[in-house]
């Protein structure tokens, strides 16, 4: 008769909604304002990578060296690359990187001799389609533009 009471009552139910609802007190709901107040990010975070320039000649770092898409688990990173008929030095002519593949692992930043290539601490990768998360060259110079909020 006791089982039966319990069953039809739904004690079980009440008992664990009594501790859900005692754990939503409004002293403990935080809320992150957050296109105003920009969250903290760790110091050791990866996010969207950067293509180096040298400020004083305002050309990249890169030497061509295709070190950054062989260290790549997941052959996202194509480097395209030319010959200077004067100086026999390669020129950077291309460089993609694909976002959406991309675990953020950092072994490209690592395998790049002069540091040409870093993920920076930029977390706002959002894009509407998959070709957004390409980034050329151009885009991995400039870096990701952050929308500014606007009350």
């Amino acid at each position: 008769m006791r089982h039966w009471l319990k069953k039809f009552l739904l004690l079980d139910i009440l008992r664990g909604l009594r501790v859900t609802f005692r754990q939503q007190g409004p002293r403990q709901i935080t809320t992150e304002q957050y296109p105003s107040d920009r969250p903290f990010v760790a110091e050791r975070y990866r996010g969207a990578p950067r293509l180096n320039i040298n400020p004083e000649s305002n050309e990249t770092l890169c030497i061509v060296c295709d070190l950054c898409a062989k260290a790549c688990p997941e052959n996202l990173i194509v480097v395209g690359s030319e010959r200077d008929p004067v100086t026999k030095h390669k020129i950077l002519t291309h460089f993609t990187y694909d976002l959406s593949r991309c675990m953020f692992c950092g072994l490209c930043e690592d395998a790049c001799p002069v540091d040409a290539l870093e993920l920076t601490q930029d977390f706002e990768l959002a894009s509407f389609t998959r070709q957004g998360l390409v980034w050329d060259r151009q885009m991995l110079e400039e870096g990701p533009r952050p929308v500014e909020f606007k009350h």
